[in-house]
């Protein structure tokens, strides 16, 4: 049996989560370099779960539903 795809929103939580604990690694960095790392991680998340709105946002709109 296939595994099921996840959803726009599931993948958006996610990116959310990946954003909240790359935030935490970077108090617990040992050098400046980790701290740069997890900087980074921590953005391209955000970025990507900004996308995955953008996203969902447009899917329920092709379905017709409202965002309110």
């Amino acid at each position: 049996m296939p595994k099921k795809e996840p959803t726009t929103g599931e993948l958006r939580r996610l990116q959310h989560e990946r954003t909240t604990d790359e935030h935490r690694a970077i108090d617990q960095s040992v050098t400046k370099d980790e701290a740069h790392q997890h900087k980074r991680r921590a953005s391209k998340a955000a970025y990507l779960e900004r996308k995955l709105a953008e996203r969902e946002r447009a899917e329920r709109r092709a379905r017709g539903e409202d965002e309110d």
